[in-house]
């Protein structure tokens, strides 16, 4: 497959078989049974490797249907404004939001305005980009649109942890507690201990669209799952 194959379709149930494990792709089931192939990362071991989900790469139709299913997944949750993650999660956030029938959510940045304090950031780094240190934002005319409300802190992908955990921190300088940590895709559990430093029971809070397992080496291009 060529690189910009992943992420362009929902394919029906069961349309890839993997119990004798996965070769070009990872085939990503939905709670209904429908398929996003992703592609498999080595990491840096060689043994072992994660399906990743690059969501601005991902086609129109694979965006609006992750956006919906989370949507729908967080409305028992009865969120009254969305806060986005950069830098992917925003794409997912302001979909998210517009599914919740919302006239607008709060984008968190990385880029900090001359109006910004440094009081209301935080420093973030991500599984992705781990070389990178960069401080985390939250624009302080948007407080008001947080306080006293319920909040769906949102991100593409939870795989480390960082990124959430960052977000939480922000939002905690702010006085606010998310009452739900919505993502994509789960990306392993390697998350979970981080997020339950941070308060217990955090890593009940994460609603995710799908999961993802940690894959093994089991022979020249081929992958099981381990995890």
């Amino acid at each position: 497959m060529q690189p910009h194959d992943f992420w362009q379709d929902i394919h029906p149930p069961a349309t890839f078989a993997s119990a004798d494990g996965h070769s070009e792709f990872f085939p990503a089931e939905l709670d209904d049974g429908r398929q996003i192939k992703l592609p498999i990362r080595p990491l840096p071991d060689g043994e072992c490797a994660l399906a990743s989900l690059i969501i601005n790469q991902a086609s129109f139709a694979v965006q609006d249907a992750l956006a919906q299913v989370l949507a729908e997944k967080l409305v028992p949750l009865r969120p009254e404004i969305v806060v986005g993650l950069p830098t992917l999660g925003l794409t997912l956030a302001s979909q998210v939001a517009r599914n919740l029938g919302h006239r607008r959510y709060v984008p968190l940045g990385t880029s900090r305005k001359f109006w910004y304090t440094e009081e209301y950031s935080v420093s973030l780094s991500s599984i992705t980009t781990p070389e990178q240190r960069k401080r985390l934002y939250i624009d302080p005319r948007m407080l008001p649109l947080l306080a006293g409300r319920r909040v769906a802190l949102v991100d593409d992908v939870i795989s480390s942890g960082a990124s959430m955990l960052a977000g939480l921190q922000l939002l905690s300088t702010c006085g606010i507690d998310p009452v739900v940590l919505g993502v994509a895709m789960i990306q392993t559990r390697r998350w979970h201990p981080g997020l339950e430093t941070f308060a217990l029971g955090t890593p009940d809070k994460v609603v995710g669209v799908f999961s993802t397992p940690i894959l093994r080496r089991i022979g020249t291009g081929r992958w099981v799952e381990i995890d």
